[in-house]
């Protein structure tokens, strides 16, 4: 099969954890082990997500005040370089160096006509106290959001169009090739009517962008890893209830938590209403999740539209 599988926030930095290159590559490297026994099976493409390194590296920016600040574009391709690298690293690791592995810095196109330029809600960077969030917001004149207890900074966050590299892509895949891309959903570029690129101060969704990539290049399944075992409705209250299967159309019907996993449901509605398949579910059981133990899974057809697990005693 070929697999495109996008590596949620926990597969670089876990909440709590200072974002260091050592962390970095602790997380990158637990994971490459699950990776590397679905890449002895299948052809694999890796996405990954980007939130706090691109915001980190935002921060360290402004603490050289004699330059101007790099734009969000060029921190988004900073991002990827550094990332794909680890990513690549590990991976050729665990594989014992039998596969080659390309880490490609990729552009997503987008609309600069988009109203989520207007409204901001991609969280990137560090989680802030409301004090610190108000005194970066005022010093910075970023726009603030709430993340759990706390608050984080939020930049535009355009919906993907299409992937730039998709025929490279292609072309690497079909010489045998695993490939990481599409890092932090691509450096978010407009075309204009000529042809030229030009960067877009934004941050595209990876799950949203990797949708597009599955679609562009025939995938057969679309993962997305996360730290929740299944999508869950009503969650958080004491009817919340886990989604085994459902259709892209039945499960369009629920709201989720925007910036966390609507995106990843919406990826999913999309890549599946195009005939693919979407699994979303946890990194650590990345097998059990193909083999369809755990998990959920977005498809054209499924009786009934949804079906849960059973709900635990």
């Amino acid at each position: 099969m070929r697999i495109v599988v996008a590596l949620g926030g926990n597969a670089l930095a876990r909440r709590g954890e200072p974002m260091t290159a050592d962390y970095l590559r602790k997380n990158v490297r637990s994971s490459c082990v699950t990776l590397a026994a679905v890449a002895q099976e299948h052809e694999l493409v890796i996405t990954h997500g980007n939130g706090p390194q691109v915001g980190l590296l935002a921060l360290q920016n402004l603490a050289y005040s004699d330059v101007a600040a790099y734009p969000l574009d060029i921190l988004g391709a900073e991002t990827q370089g550094m990332i794909g690298y680890v990513v690549q690293q590990e991976l050729t690791n665990a594989l014992g160096g039998d596969r080659q592995i390309v880490a490609l810095i990729t552009n997503t196109e987008v609309d600069e006509q988009d109203p989520a330029f207007e409204r901001p809600t991609k969280l990137i960077g560090p989680q802030y106290s409301a004090q610190d969030a108000a005194e970066a917001a005022a010093e910075y004149r970023w726009t603030i959001a709430r993340d759990g207890s706390q608050f984080r900074r939020v930049v535009p966050s355009p919906m993907p169009i299409r992937i730039l590299q998709t025929p490279v892509i292609k072309e690497l895949l079909d010489l045998g090739h695993l490939v990481v891309c599409v890092g932090g959903g691509g450096v978010p570029v407009r075309v204009d009517a000529s042809g030229r690129q030009l960067g877009s101060q934004a941050v595209v969704d990876k799950d949203l962008a990797s949708g597009v990539l599955a679609a562009e290049i025939e995938a057969d399944v679309l993962v997305m890893l996360t730290d929740a075992d299944a999508v869950y409705v009503d969650w958080g209250t004491p009817d919340q209830r886990a989604i085994r299967s459902a259709t892209p159309e039945a499960l369009a019907e629920f709201p989720f938590e925007e910036g966390s996993m609507q995106p990843k449901v919406d990826a999913a509605i999309r890549f599946a209403k195009r005939g693919g398949r979407a699994l979303i579910g946890p990194l650590d059981k990345l097998p059990e999740l193909l083999a369809r133990t755990t998990g959920t899974e977005i498809r054209p057809e499924v009786p009934g539209a949804i079906e849960y697990y059973p709900t635990k005693p």
